[in-house]
């Protein structure tokens, strides 16, 4: 089996915000998805426009999977400090892979209002074993990962942003 390499996550973050920088309006907001998500945006954040209103959402209870998986141990409170009615949303996640989390958060947000359009960025795009017909506007890297691995963002002892490689097996 070949050695899968991971690209550097602070490096991603780095390249999206770049690439994402010059489509920013003042409707802009940023909001990262739990938990890797939020870790992404809040860098994001710093390179993009610290004036930039942004927050954190928690998709736990939109889950098309919750009565199969239950409830993580780890809910976070969502935040949005701001309207979400006719803003331009810039939804932020580590992975993609199924498309199933990032339609709970279109979900999620349709609660709070009615978005004037939601763009996606993601550190990786893992390409292959899409389930539902979505697709990031902004893509750090893409990724090629057998079914038994799942691709994770963890943060080490001094905060930096590092892409794992789990096996499932």
């Amino acid at each position: 089996m070949p050695i899968i390499t991971l690209p550097d996550a602070e490096t991603l973050v780095a390249q999206l915000a770049a690439a994402i920088k010059p489509t920013l309006t003042p409707n802009t907001v940023l909001v990262g998805m739990y938990t890797g998500g939020v870790w992404a945006a809040q860098r994001m954040h710093a390179l993009l426009d610290p004036a930039m209103p942004h927050g954190d959402l928690d998709i736990s209870f939109y889950r098309d999977d919750f009565d199969r998986i239950g409830l993580h141990a780890q809910v976070k409170p969502t935040r949005l400090p701001f309207e979400v009615e006719g803003r331009d949303i810039l939804l932020v996640d580590d992975v993609l892979y199924t498309g199933r989390s990032v339609r709970a958060a279109m979900n999620a947000l349709f609660d709070y209002g009615r978005p004037a359009r939601i763009r996606l960025a993601v550190l990786v795009d893992r390409v292959g074993d899409r389930e539902l017909p979505i697709m990031a506007d902004f893509v750090g890297a893409t990724a090629s990962v057998p079914p038994h691995q799942h691709i994770h963002l963890v943060r080490d002892d001094a905060g930096r942003l590092n892409l794992k490689l789990v096996d499932l097996k």
